[in-house]
């Protein structure tokens, strides 16, 4: 957060917080030990997905025998804000709603009024966001942005409606994705943004007439990178498309200016057309790693504490958070001390790994 007095906080100091009622009050936020600070938070909601994409939820993985989560084992919408005012107090300042696909999660508004009363300890709201496929969009933006969401990302990987049909593997229509962001859009949950996962002989014949339909729309189009997120999506770096191709190849047709960076840590890097017909967004974990400034923490379905999106070991929280013995300053220092351990850079270290290490799949900790 601009203007936030970055305090390390010694381990030490943690350990003996267990003990305080007042480690949020007194402490400042914690840095891991690249002297990243804890700023996003993406809380899953979900592990369900009506859609079965191939670079996330692949059909022959997660076919009609694969258990999900009973509900029992899913965080109650008291449970997860109650975690989220403790990384609240912990510097979190960003809270992302994801999935599965997180409107699949009933009294989904009922969340996210609980979630938009939190504050800061100046008293400032937190930036609340969703990210969704944008399937049952259409009737949900308004209860949303009534209830406090501020801004929507919706996953769009292709306007053909074949090609978007064969990638979601469902057979869902484009034009319904489309009616979700025009919806998004009138409630006022902008700027939407709408995230293109690119790979290269699948999709990427489709980059230049999807920056083409959302040029002068208000709609901010981000291109990502194929990455080898889970286990199952049958990654390879010959079907990555780094960002700078496409960037060369946009800008032949529309010219383009780089932006400066919205907020530390940003995973996209900003790009406008020249024209002043919008802005473009490019994530390129994989080309151009950027591990350096993460600040990102993710919140898994059934409580547990991953530090990295290619992470394969989450830290327990459920089982804490339900044990009344705990209070919120013990649950700070559990989640203080594991932050302060994060180590994590996977996407710069990603080619020279020797051993393919198991990961936690996406629709469980969100993207």
């Amino acid at each position: 957060m601009a203007g936030m007095q970055e305090v390390h906080i010694p381990l030490s100091a943690l350990t003996a917080a267990r003990r305080s009622p007042t480690l949020t009050s007194l402490a400042g936020p914690p840095l891991d030990a690249f002297q990243r600070p804890l700023r996003d938070l993406r809380i899953s909601v979900t592990d369900r997905c009506n859609f079965r994409c191939g670079y996330c939820m692949p059909k022959e993985h997660f076919g009609p025998g694969y258990r999900f989560l009973p509900h029992a084992d899913l965080l109650s919408f008291e449970e997860i804000t109650r975690l989220a005012r403790v990384f609240v107090g912990l510097g979190v300042r960003k809270l992302r709603l994801t999935g599965g696909e997180p409107l699949l999660r009933r009294d989904l508004p009922k969340l996210v009024a609980q979630l938009a009363a939190l504050r800061t300890p100046e008293g400032a709201p937190l930036d609340l966001t969703l990210t969704t496929n944008g399937s049952l969009l259409a009737k949900q933006a308004q209860p949303l942005a009534d209830a406090g969401l501020q801004r929507i990302t919706v996953s769009l990987d292709a306007l053909d409606d074949a090609v978007f049909r064969r990638m979601n593997d469902v057979d869902f229509p484009v034009a319904d994705v489309l009616a979700g962001i025009a919806a998004a859009q009138a409630a006022g949950l902008g700027p939407v943004k709408v995230n293109m996962v690119v790979q290269r002989g699948v999709n990427d014949h489709e980059v230049e007439a999807m920056a083409a339909h959302f040029r002068g729309s208000g709609v901010v189009l981000r291109f990502i990178e194929f990455m080898d997120v889970g286990s199952h999506n049958g990654w390879k770096l010959d079907h990555v498309l780094p960002s700078r191709e496409l960037v060369e190849r946009i800008q032949r047709r529309w010219p383009l200016r780089a932006l400066e960076a919205s907020a530390p840590g940003e995973t996209a890097e900003r790009w406008a057309y020249a024209d002043g017909a919008g802005e473009l967004g490019f994530i390129s974990s994989v080309s151009q790693a950027f591990c350096g400034t993460c600040n990102r923490a993710r919140l898994s379905t059934d409580g547990r504490l991953y530090t990295c999106l290619f992470g394969h070991q989450g830290l327990p929280l459920r089982e804490h958070l339900r044990d009344p013995a705990n209070s919120d300053s013990d649950l700070a220092a559990r989640i203080g001390r594991h932050w302060m351990q994060r180590s994590d850079r996977y996407s710069v270290l990603r080619l020279s790994q020797t051993e393919a290490l198991p990961k936690v799949e996406m629709h469980f900790i969100g993207g």
